[in-house]
């Protein structure tokens, strides 16, 4: 089989498992915290940005096979983060008349995220080297 194939297969293998994963996540979530804040988004795109620093910097491009790429990045990690509900949620917050908890959400999500892929790939850097 080909390697586009195989990629493709990986892809689409990872991004179901990653999918059932950020279910399982905001499902836990809503139950634990409610469903006032979109809490289960927040700890997948966190969640999410942390491990691919990790996974990319211990890895890098040419560390991880393309496969193994295919399956954790854009598969797994493609599937269980959620910006395109993130945006929703967001949305969803302003139109409700909470654009503090919109305001908080796009904050949240974007700094602390963007601070966790760098500490992520700080520590995907420390285990590479060891």
């Amino acid at each position: 089989m080909p390697l586009f194939w195989q990629r493709l297969a990986c892809v689409a293998l990872g991004g179901a498992l990653g999918s059932c994963l950020r279910w399982l996540v905001s499902e836990w979530a809503a139950v634990r915290w409610g469903t006032g804040y979109p809490v289960g988004t927040t700890i997948v795109n966190l969640v999410g940005s942390f491990v691919f620093g990790v996974l990319w910097a211990s890895g890098g491009p040419s560390g991880l096979s393309p496969l193994m790429r295919a399956l954790l990045l854009s598969g797994v990690l493609g599937g269980f983060t959620t910006f395109s509900s993130f945006m929703f949620d967001t949305t969803y917050l302003q139109a409700a008349g909470r654009s503090g908890l919109a305001l908080t959400n796009l904050a949240l999500q974007n700094v602390v995220g963007l601070l966790l892929m760098v500490v992520g790939s700080g520590l995907g850097r420390a285990l590479s080297a060891s």
